[in-house]
Parts: structure tokens; C-alpha cells; sequence
């Protein structure tokens, strides 16, 4: 039988947003897992707000929005803002009722900049490993590094003369016509007018060059979870250097740790600066000149940790992809910084309702 169509608009619902939710929907373990963390970091909300004024958008429920936004790929805030709208899932997620009016998306970038300033992505994803801790799923022992490069939001035309930054008399300046043929263009004596911490890099020989940033991780080789992350302009020496930094703040020098890295760090400064923090270094040997003596590679963790450390390929995928990071949408090293550590921290939340799941 052919089932009637309604004629009339239903006026009100008597169903419950939560009711609306099915029991087993993969959210829901990730929100119980970011509450506790945005629970821990009210304090440090609270620093960041004036006393008196007009109420501004709760920053638990922005964070929760920005966390959508990554996991669901949503390209722009204005588009995340607008499924907030009509989309009951993120309503229930983010934590606002069905007939609660949504933010203006000039009003929700504001408001996010406002936690860029507060170092709120790494209080975030210090919450989310304290959390993976206490369950058991961090060594602080051996770790994994390597860096990638994060193409900016800025074209080719902007990689302009420091001397002469602007083509004057240009018919079209929103577009205008820019020909490098026989000009050598280098970060020394070019850089861009649409982001200037952007640098000119290539990942490998043979490779177009693009303005990007450097973007680095440490992983723990216990369960691929990311606890250190730093971005800046990248440099011959960056990955290295940002290396060194990030192994300082994770070590405390009471426990021997290793360290595995690919052939890139495979120089004789990386070495001596990793085993000034106590840290065995597990790095792969390169065509030239072996860094690395017999006791360390005939030693059965090293063969482990070559294993393990092609797993933090896996993040750097996923916020590619996922993440929307192969191509930035924000400019400015600060900006970069916070979006490149949320992310990370978000990858950590879904490999930890992965590894729940698999000892539930």
C-alpha cells in the first residue's frame, strides 16, 4: 500500500535531541572523551575573558565546533557554521538545543583567535595525553620523529622581490600578470606578500618547490599517539632542530628512551644533541658515512624502531586528508601552529576511541 503523504507541517517535536542520537554513533565515545579535558581547561578559559561585558560564544562549545570542522572536513568556517544551522548531530555535539540561534562566522573567528592567543591547542592536546596516560597508553620511552611540509595559502605570484614588493601599473592587481622566467628566486632575497613566515621548499630532489611550513611530530611507539608537535618557516636544518626541541620538553634523563628517525637525520650534530638528552638515537643509515656504530644497529630495538617509526606517516595522512592540511587555509606562523597542534590532538582522540574499542 502506498503510504500518504503529510499535507501538514508538524509545529513541534516532542522527540529529544539526545533521543535523536543513536546509542552506538562513533561521536559519542569521542565526546566523552574531549568533556574531561574541557572540564581540566576551564581555568584557563576563564584567564582569557573579561569579568563584565556581553557574553561571548562559550569557548567549550567553540572547540567542540572546530573539532567537527576537522573531523568531518568541513573546508571553511562560514560552511561549518551553516550546517551548525540544520544539522541535529552537530547541534547535540557541539552542545546547543534545537532552537538555540547560531553564531555569525565572523564572530566565531574572533572568538577562536582569541584561544590562538591563549595556547589553547597545547593545553588541549597535553589534556588528551593525560588521558591516554592514565589508561596505559603512553611509554615516554621510546619515541619517533620526522617533520613535513604543510603548503601555505599563499601562490606563487606573491613570492615577490624584498627590494621591489609590488608591481605597480598592473591592469588587474587583484590578478596581476608575473612572469619568473630567468630570475632566480630565493628565500634570501624573495619573500611572499600574502604570508611572510611562508618559505619557498621541496621535499625531495626533483620535486616542485612551493611556499609551505614546516611541520614536525614526535610520536610515542607504543600505540602511534602524537605527544610533541612544533611548526615554524622551513630550513635546511629545520626538522633536526625542531627535533632536539621537541625530545628536551619529553625526557626527563632518569629513563633510557630511543629515539627512530629516517636517513634525513642521519648527521653527526643531530646525533651528538640527541644523546646530550640521554636518548639512544635509532636513526636510519644514509648513503654516505655510517653515524652510527655496531652496538646500535646490531641492537634488537633498533631494528624496532625502524619498524615503528613509519608509523607517523599515518598522522601526517590523516591530517592531510582528514585534517585539511595538505593545503593550509590560515596564514601566519602563530595561526599555523595552533590549527597543525588541534589537529594532532584530534588524531590522538580518534586513535584513542580506536584502541577503546579494540580492549573493549
Amino acid at each position: 500500500m502506498r503510504g500518504p503523504e503529510p499535507g501538514q507541517v508538524v509545529l513541534f517535536s516532542y522527540v529529544a535531541l539526545e533521543a535523536r542520537i543513536p546509542a552506538d554513533h562513533p561521536l559519542r565515545p569521542l565526546k566523552a572523551l574531549v568533556e574531561p579535558v574541557l572540564v581540566a581547561l576551564s581555568p584557563q578559559f576563564a584567564e582569557l575573558y573579561a569579568r563584565t561585558g556581553r557574553s561571548s560564544i562559550p569557548p567549550e562549545q567553540l572547540l567542540r565546533a572546530l573539532l567537527l570542522q576537522v573531523l568531518y572536513t568541513i573546508r571553511s568556517e562560514r560552511q561549518l557554521i551553516e550546517q551548525l544551522d540544520y544539522n541535529l548531530l552537530y547541534r547535540w555535539f557541539v552542545g546547543l538545543g534545537m532552537d538555540e540561534p547560531v553564531w555569525h562566522p565572523t564572530t566565531f573567528t574572533k572568538n577562536r583567535d582569541r584561544l590562538v592567543g591563549g595556547a589553547i591547542a597545547e593545553a588541549f592536546l597535553a589534556g588528551v595525553l593525560r588521558q591516554a596516560e592514565a589508561r596505559g597508553l603512553l611509554s615516554r620511552e621510546h619515541f619517533t620523529v620526522d617533520g613535513t611540509l604543510l603548503e601555505a595559502w599563499a601562490s606563487q605570484k606573491s613570492f615577490q622581490p624584498k627590494d621591489r614588493p609590488g608591481a605597480d601599473g598592473d591592469d588587474d592587481p587583484g590578478n596581476p600578470t608575473v612572469s619568473f622566467r630567468g630570475e632566480r628566486r630565493s628565500n634570501t632575497t624573495h619573500s611572499s606578500t600574502t604570508d611572510p613566515d611562508a618559505r619557498l621548499a621541496k621535499k625531495g630532489p626533483g620535486k616542485e618547490a612551493k611556499l609551505s611550513y614546516l611541520a614536525s611530530v614526535t610520536l610515542d611507539n607504543r600505540h602511534g599517539l602524537v605527544v610533541a608537535t612544533a611548526v615554524d618557516s622551513p630550513s635546511g636544518t629545520g626538522e633536526r632542530e625542531q627535533a632536539l626541541v621537541m625530545l628536551s620538553g619529553l625526557t626527563d634523563g632518569r629513563r633510557r628512551a630511543t629515539v627512530g628517525a629516517d636517513r634525513g637525520y642521519a648527521t653527526r650534530e643531530f646525533i651528538r644533541g640527541v644523546q646530550a638528552l640521554g636518548i639512544a638515537p635509532h636513526v636510519a643509515q644514509g648513503a654516505g658515512p655510517p653515524v652510527l656504530d655496531g652496538r646500535t644497529t646490531r641492537h634488537p630495538g633498533y631494528a624496532v624502531s625502524q619498524r615503528h617509526r613509519k608509523r607517523i606517516e599515518e598522522s601526517f595522512g590523516w591530517a592531510k586528508t582528514v585534517g585539511l592540511l595538505r593545503k593550509l587555509r590560515h596564514r601566519g606562523r602563530a595561526l599555523v601552529d595552533w590549527v597543525f597542534t588541534f589537529t594532532m590532538a584530534i588524531y590522538n582522540l580518534v586513535r584513542l576511541r580506536t584502541l577503546g574499542a579494540a580492549t573493549a
